[in-house]
């Protein structure tokens, strides 16, 4: 079984690419492999309850976040340092991640078979 990190590095409004990040990790999980996921930068944001990205023109893809787990995608962390930046709690997630240290987002990028980022 091939270990696969997904990075997501981008706000979720005004681009595609965290979609189609996603669509990869979610894809990869249905075919066995062990996804993790990791929300730094502006990325963090993806987090945030109770957006409406339609508003802007966008789809809306972030409630499908809360199904990682429907894909046996266990590991979501989210870079400390990023969410403090943005002023983002753990009680602010809208599903299911865990705050990480830099040191060990590092091992988990370090542990992987491939890297992705998004």
């Amino acid at each position: 079984m091939k270990k696969i990190c997904v990075i997501f590095r981008k706000s979720p409004i005004g681009n595609t690419s965290s979609r189609e990040g996603l669509d990869f990790a979610m894809l990869s999980a249905s075919f066995e492999q062990e996804v993790s996921i990791i929300f730094t930068d502006e990325a963090v944001l993806h987090l945030l309850p109770e957006q409406q990205p339609e508003l802007v023109g966008s789809k809306d893809y972030l409630s499908t976040f809360k199904a990682l787990s429907l894909y046996d995608i266990e590991t979501v962390l989210v870079c400390r340092d990023s969410a403090v930046q943005f002023g983002i709690t753990a009680k602010d997630f809208n599903f299911e991640a865990e705050l990480a240290s830099e040191k060990h987002i590092q091992t988990l990028i370090q542990q992987a078979n491939e890297v992705v980022v998004y």
